[in-house]
């Protein structure tokens, strides 16, 4: 176990860094086209699949870009003292775990293995209670149970990589 005070507030200042990146690469980097089509598959052998594999790819492409250049300015201000092995192993981590998450039926796969399919649907017209006006027409709202679920995921790895980051 550490209980060095330099690696926690290394592993603090890389996580919150972390978390700003993603929320930027997420919401702001990520082209529309990116997010429509990261998760298409193959339902007839051919283009949508590989379709699918390269907007991911250019997706986390970009997120991890945003990742170490706000990370490299909060080294750089901060004084971090950060290694490329741990930059790369942590970066790298989040990378894959991003990619994975995002090609969305393994995202959706995990829910179901862990019993959170009805969440993972919650928002949509998939959901037993999905949400309606008193017409009976779709309703707004702000967001989905696969979104929060993403998030989450997204956040666990973050924070598995700010370990790697500090600790290497």
């Amino acid at each position: 176990m550490v209980s060095n005070p330099a690696t926690i507030a290394t592993f603090a200042a890389v996580f919150a860094t972390l978390s700003v990146a993603h929320t930027v690469g997420d919401h702001w980097v990520q082209t529309s086209v990116q997010s429509a089509k990261k998760g298409q598959h193959d339902r007839n052998p051919g283009q949508s699949s590989r379709t699918g594999r390269l907007a991911c790819t250019r997706h986390v492409v970009g997120l991890t870009l945003t990742k170490a250049l706000l990370l490299a300015l909060a080294t750089f201000v901060l004084d971090l003292p950060l290694t490329v092995a741990g930059v790369t192993v942590g970066l790298g981590l989040d990378a894959a775990s991003h990619w994975w998450a995002d090609r969305r039926s393994s995202l959706a796969w995990l829910a179901k293995i862990t019993g959170r399919s009805e969440f993972y649907t919650l928002g949509t017209g998939a959901h037993p209670f999905h949400p309606v006006t008193a017409k009976g027409e779709p309703a707004g709202h702000l967001g989905t149970g696969a979104y929060a679920l993403d998030q989450a995921f997204h956040t666990f790895f973050l924070f598995l990589a700010a370990l790697v980051i500090a600790a290497l």
